[in-house]
C-alpha cells in the first residue's frame, strides 16, 4: 500500500495497522514519502484521530526511526521528566537534583526550545563554561559518577519526529492529541529510562489551554508509556498565572538556587518538591508519592539537594563559585518597578510577561535565532500576595539598548493589583501507571 491510500485510509476514517504506521514513519524518514504526503496524512489525523492501537504503534515507530540510548550500564531505576511547559517553569533545574540526591539516578536529555523563552538547555547555558553538549560517552559517565547529568538531545535520537514536529509545526496541526502524545512518548522511550514523570500544563500560559483536553493528553501518555513498559506517574497541573517568580534564563538559574536553598517562591517550591518525591518514588526510593515528598524536603532543608545541583553543573564545566554568594544574572541594566497602589495581586498574565522577555531577546522564533541569556524579569509578588502602595513589585533585567520605561510600563501593565485575594489551583489531577488516577 502506498502513501497515497494510507492518507485516503485515514482521510476516510480507517485504522492504520502497526505495519502500515511503520512503512510511513521509515518512508517519511528515508525521504521516500515528500512533506505534501505526510502533511496531508497529518492533517487527516487531526480530524480523524487515531485508535489507542494507531497511537502506540507510531509511537513505537518514531522511537525506533533512530538509535535508541541505552543506559543499561547505569545501575537503578532511571527516571526521565517531562513538562509540556510554561512560563516560569524552571522544574527541571530543580527536580533533577533533588532526585539525584536521593539515589535515583537522572539522565536528561533536553532541548533548546521555541518561544517565550528558552528550554532547560538553554538555562543550563548561563552558567559560564557549563557544557552542554555531551557525547553520549561523556553522558553515561557522568550519571555513573556523579548520579546526573543535564544535557542537550542528540540529533540521531528520533529523528522521525523531529521531522514531524517541524512539519506539524507549519502545517496547523500541531494540537492533535494522538501527534502530541507519541512526540512526547517517543522521545522518551528513545531516551531509555525505565520510569517517567509528566507534568501537564493548562491554562493561559500553557500550550493546553483546556483542563478537559489537558487531562485526556495525561492518560494517553500514560498509557503509551505503560504499553511500552515504563512506570509512569503524571500530573495535569496549572499555567494560568507563571508557576515560578523568574522568567528569563539566567534569572531562572537563580530561582532554582533559591528553591534549593529553601528561600524559592511559593507555587515553583511546591510543585517542584511534588514532582521530585514522585521522581524520587519512581526510582524506587520511596513507598508512596507522600514519602517521595516528605525526602524532598529534607534533601533541600539539609543542602544536599543545592550541592548536588552545584555538582552536576561542575560536572559539566560550569563555573559554579557564584552559587551563594551572588546572582547568576547581572544587574548592570535592571530596573525595580514598585506597585503603584496597596491591595492584593489579583493576576498576573503569564503570556504578556514572557512576550515582553521575548522582546527583550530572552526567547528565540526559530531555532537558529540567537538568544540573550541575561535578560528576564523576577516578580517580587506571587498571585493572592498582599501588596503596599511603594513596595517592590518586580525587576527587568536589562541590557544597553533596550527601552526599559517602556518596558517597564508594559510589565506593571501584566500584573493586576485590587481588593480581591484571588486563590490559584497547583494540581488538577494526577495519574500513576500502577496505581490509577486520583485528583
Amino acid at each position: 500500500m502506498n502513501a497515497e491510500q494510507l492518507i485516503e485510509k485515514k482521510r476516510d476514517g480507517g485504522a492504520l495497522t502497526a505495519e502500515e504506521i511503520r512503512a510511513l514513519i521509515e518512508g517519511y524518514t528515508a525521504g521516500r514519502i515528500p512533506d505534501y504526503q505526510m502533511a496531508a496524512w497529518c492533517m487527516a489525523v487531526y480530524f480523524r484521530g487515531m485508535t489507542p492501537e494507531e497511537t502506540a504503534a507510531l509511537t513505537r515507530a518514531m522511537a525506533d526511526s533512530g538509535p535508541r540510548a541505552d543506559l543499561s550500564s547505569i545501575p537503578g531505576v532511571k527516571v526521565d521528566k517531562h513538562s509540556t511547559g510554561g512560563v516560569g517553569d524552571t522544574i527541571t533545574l530543580i527536580t533533577a537534583p533533588i532526585a539525584a540526591a536521593a539515589g535515583v539516578p537522572v539522565a536528561k536529555l533536553s532541548g533548546r526550545s521555541l518561544g517565550f523563552t528558552g528550554g532547560t538547555v538553554d538555562k543550563l547555558s548561563a552558567i559560564p563554561g557549563c557544557r552542554t553538549a555531551l557525547s553520549f560517552e561523556e553522558f553515561i559517565r557522568q550519571v555513573r559518577e556523579h548520579g546526573i547529568a543535564m544535557a542537550g538531545q542528540s540529533a540521531d535520537l528520533c529523528p522521525a519526529d523531529a521531522l514531524l514536529y517541524a512539519l506539524r509545526d507549519a502545517t496547523g496541526t500541531v494540537e492533535s492529541l494522538p501527534l502530541i502524545a507519541s512526540s512526547v512518548m517517543s522521545k522518551k522511550i528513545a531516551s531509555g529510562a525505565d520510569a517517567v514523570v509528566l507534568d501537564v500544563k493548562c491554562g493561559r500560559g500553557a500550550f493546553m489551554k483546556d483542563r478537559r483536553a489537558a487531562e485526556a493528553l495525561m492518560r494517553e501518555m500514560t498509557a503509551l508509556g505503560r504499553a511500552a513498559g515504563l512506570r509512569v506517574i503524571a500530573f495535569v497541573t496549572d499555567m494560568n498565572v507563571p508557576l515560578g517568580t523568574a522568567i528569563g534564563n539566567s534569572v531562572e538559574v537563580d530561582e532554582a538556587v533559591d528553591v534549593l536553598s529553601g528561600r524559592g517562591g511559593r507555587r515553583l517550591t511546591a510543585l517542584a518538591l511534588t514532582i521530585a518525591g514522585a521522581m524520587i518514588c519512581a526510582g524506587g526510593k520511596a513507598g508512596s508519592l507522600a514519602e517521595g515528598r516528605r525526602m524532598a524536603e529534607a534533601l533541600v532543608r539539609d543542602g544536599r539537594a543545592l550541592a548536588k545541583f552545584r555538582e552536576c553543573a561542575a560536572a559539566q564545566g560550569g563555573d559554579v563559585s557564584w552559587i551563594g554568594r551572588r546572582p547568576l544574572t547581572p544587574e548592570t541594566h535592571a530596573r525595580l518597578v514598585r506597585a503603584p497602589r496597596s491591595g492584593y495581586v489579583e493576576d498576573v498574565r503569564p503570556v504578556e510577561l514572557a512576550r515582553l522577555v521575548m522582546d527583550m531577546g530572552g526567547g528565540r522564533a526559530r531555532k537558529e535565532d540567537p538568544i540573550d541569556l541575561t535578560v528576564g524579569l523576577r516578580l517580587w509578588k506571587e498571585p493572592g500576595d498582599k501588596v503596599e502602595a511603594g513596595e517592590p513589585l518586580l525587576t527587568l533585567y536589562g541590557r544597553e539598548g533596550l527601552p526599559m520605561d517602556r518596558l517597564a510600563d508594559e510589565a506593571l501593565a501584566a500584573v493586576s493589583i485590587g481588593p480581591e485575594q484571588n486563590v490559584f489551583p497547583l494540581v488538577y489531577r494526577m495519574a500513576d501507571s500502577e496505581a490509577g488516577e486520583t485528583e
